[in-house]
This record gives structure tokens, sequence and C-alpha cells, in this order.
């Protein structure tokens, strides 16, 4: 097996075996295994669930589940407190990682230097007589590299969910049917390391931790519809502008349809949109004025608002 996992009982954690930073965990017919510790189990928390797992490049991990108390949870705000100065919307976009309702773009991780080594490696790989001690060897650096990469997107997923419900009460998403887009030609490895679905997964489970509202909305024709007027414009997908010929309201195409997302954020809530609140005071019309947001910025101090 690749990885077993033990349910309620079958194991016990000893912390004070082990120096700092190490740890004991028995398993039942394992026995006890010594563990690079990443950080204490929180006091109020219950282990219910412990995996003993392989990864692809031959090394082991234990995860576990834990279980909290809800009352240690922050509220979440009355929704009736909502409005367009603590509620965001988000376009999930194709030029930037994210476009946010409020003026905010955050860049695309950097990840070409770790794909072009992958190629490499994987060049070396396809060289090597496969079932050889040579052709393992190097499968397990491809699979390094891999693992890179999914670590690089995944914290950099991290560092901008926090931001988000730290930074708003409620955050509106669009429901993608990711299967669907990866199945489009174009620009699919790019929606395979947005990861669009685990991006969503963890803006909920953070929304828990810090008591913000996250709320999928529909996501079928936010970028044709004017998030001023409700006219829906066909617009190819390199068209990057929105211009409405109804009312002449324009802005980016991927802000857009952000204030849209942030629209049917009100509707889905049951709230509806303040009409005293125009598009124009959501988020500037001008692309200039938008607040671009670099990948390593992000990075470099682990949240955007640091």
């Amino acid at each position: 097996y690749r990885s077993v996992t033990y349910n309620q009982s079958g194991f016990d954690l000893d912390e004070k075996r082990g120096q700092d930073r190490f740890a004991y965990v028995r398993f039942s017919k394992i026995g006890w295994v010594k563990i690079r510790y990443h950080r204490p189990i929180p006091d109020h928390a219950t282990i219910k669930e412990v995996t003993f797992k392989k990864e692809t490049t031959g090394e082991w991990f234990v995860s576990f589940g834990l279980e909290t108390d809800d009352a240690d949870l922050p509220e979440k705000p009355d929704v009736e407190s909502l409005d367009a100065s603590n509620s965001v919307g988000i376009d999930l976009g194709i030029l930037n990682y994210i476009h946010t309702s409020d003026g905010k773009t955050v860049d695309w991780l950097d990840l070409e230097d770790d794909y072009e080594r992958l190629g490499r490696e994987q060049r070396k790989l396809s060289r090597k007589e496969k079932g050889s001690n040579n052709y393992e060897k190097q499968r397990v650096e491809v699979a390094k590299v891999k693992r890179r990469i999914r670590r690089k997107v995944l914290d950099y997923q991290h560092k901008i969910t926090t931001w988000l419900v730290r930074e708003y009460d409620a955050v509106f998403v669009e429901d993608l049917d990711v299967k669907g887009m990866l199945k489009q030609s174009h620009n699919t490895r790019n929606k395979q390391d947005a990861a669009w679905r685990q991006f969503i997964t963890l803006l909920e489970y953070k929304a828990e931790l810090y008591g913000s509202h996250v709320v999928q909305v529909e996501a079928q024709g936010t970028s044709k519809e004017c998030a001023s007027c409700g006219m829906e414009t066909a617009k190819p997908i390199w068209v990057r502008e929105h211009s409405c010929p109804s009312c002449g309201f324009e802005t980016d195409r991927d802000a857009n349809a952000a204030m849209n997302v942030l629209q049917r954020g009100f509707a889905e809530l049951g709230l509806g949109w303040p009409e005293d609140t125009p598009m124009e005071t959501v988020t500037a019309t001008d692309t200039t004025h938008f607040e671009s947001v670099s990948a390593s910025h992000v990075v470099e101090t682990g949240s955007l608002g640091a």
C-alpha cells in the first residue's frame, strides 16, 4: 500500500519522547515511527484520523485529521451588515491570477523556470532504460520537480486566500466547471497551475477560521453581461476590454466579470444590489487605476496586505 489511514484508533502520538521539532507516532502493526514535526497539535483539538503516506519521491509523510470546537471559531458578520465596501467579487482570470471587484489584480506565479527544469528532467528520464536503477533515480528527480511546482502553487494560494478572508467580510467567487475548462485546448497548463477548485476549497476553509462569508455564484455570462446595465455582449476570449453599446460603461473585461460576481453574490444572499452604489464607485473604470500586486510581493511578504 502507498498509504494507510487509521480512523479513531490504532495510533498514538507521543510529543515528549522526541527532541524539538520531532515526535513519535505509534501505528498498529507497524510500531513507533519518528517524525519531523511541522507544528504541534493545538491543545483544544482532538486527533480523529492519521494517514501514513508514501509520496512518489519515496518520502513518507504523516498527516493528522483534527476535530476542533466550533465555539473557538470567530463568528461571521451578519449578512445584513454586508455592503460593497466590505465585500468583494473575485474573477479567476487569464491574464491575472485573480481580479477583484474593487480594482485589485494579482499576477500569476512565475513557474517558467520550474517547467523548464521539469522538461529537462523528463527528457533525461526518456533516455533511461525502464526498470533500471538509473531509471528509478531519474523518476524520483522528475517527481521532486513536480512536487516543487505543486507546493509553490499551494503556498501561493494559501497566502492569497488568507488575505481575502482577512480583508473582506464576504468573498464571492464563480462556481467554475473546472473539468470543462481543462478540456479546452487553449491555456490548459495555466488552468492546471491555477488549480481553481483547490483555490475555492482553501477559500471556504479559511473563511471558517477567520469569520468571513464565501459564496459561490453562477459563472455563466459574467464576462458578457454589463455590470452597469445588464445587457449581454458577446466577446471573443482575446477581447480584454468591456465596452457596453447600451449604456457606454467601459472597463477591463475581468473587472466587469468581478463586479458581476459581486452583484450575483448579493442576490444569492437575498440582499439585492444597493441602489445608491453605482458601478463607477465599486472600481475604477480606467484600467490604469487598477492596483496590481506582483507574484513576488505575495511570496515575499506572505500576504497581500503585509
